[in-house]
């Protein structure tokens, strides 16, 4: 290539930035400058967007209300639920001074289908965040908060007909009231409660894990027997 060519070339080259350089030099310091500026540009963005990330993690930080919060939406995740199918029977006598009256029992078979929850009542949740990694969580103890008897389901069998005691609607939600009763029991004896406590612990973890918490302690709260 001959000085000519070269020199055009570069002055071609330089023509788009500010005008028609005279030589090879000038037009070099030009594009040395316009790469330091680019450069200091670039650099000075990445700064900023990195404070910006910096400023954006401080303010995604989490207080003991904010976490309450997110806790609340999930109570429904921690309840333990025993379905039930069961047979009610039930007798009953007129009676006199305490003793029951012949010919005057009434009788009844009922089949149901039911269903028994258990859980922490998330309301009386306690939440103490201490800093961005560790909190602590009190949770109440556990309680059975549903008993469900669908009426829908309920067949009756082997009902009786005395004309001196006939069955009433009454009848049918006692046997159902006093059936309620059995069903919180056998669930309480089954293990309904501890089992209601360990689902509540992991669904509070595995929350609380997802929101950067890294030190969790879940402690049950004491309560004090009540006197009779």
């Amino acid at each position: 290539m001959s000085n000519s060519s070269f020199y055009q070339y570069y002055d071609y080259f330089c023509e788009d930035e500010v005008a028609v350089w005279e030589n090879e030099n000038t037009c070099m310091r030009k594009i040395s400058v316009l790469t330091l500026f680019f450069f200091l540009t670039t650099l000075i963005l990445a700064l900023l967007l990195m404070l910006s990330n910096r400023s954006s993690e401080k303010e995604r930080g989490y207080d003991s209300t904010t976490v309450m919060t997110r806790i609340a939406h999930i109570g429904e995740l921690a309840l333990v639920k025993h379905n039930y199918t069961g047979v009610i029977g039930y007798k009953d006598y007129k009676k006199f001074l305490n003793i029951n009256v012949p010919l005057t029992d009434k009788y009844f078979l009922l089949k149901y289908n039911g269903y028994i929850k258990a859980g922490v009542d998330f309301e009386r949740i306690n939440v103490n965040v201490e800093n961005d990694s560790t909190l602590h969580v009190s949770i109440p103890k556990p309680r059975i908060l549903d008993t469900v008897i669908d009426e829908k389901s309920v067949e009756v069998y082997n009902e009786s007909e005395n004309a001196f005691n006939p069955i009433k609607i009454s009848d049918y939600n006692e046997a159902l009231i006093r059936e309620k009763n059995v069903m919180a029991s056998d669930a309480i004896n089954q293990g309904i409660l501890t089992d209601a406590a360990k689902q509540a612990r992991l669904v509070l973890t595995t929350l609380l894990q997802e929101m950067g918490f890294t030190h969790i302690q879940i402690t049950e709260e004491f309560t004090l027997p009540q006197v009779k």
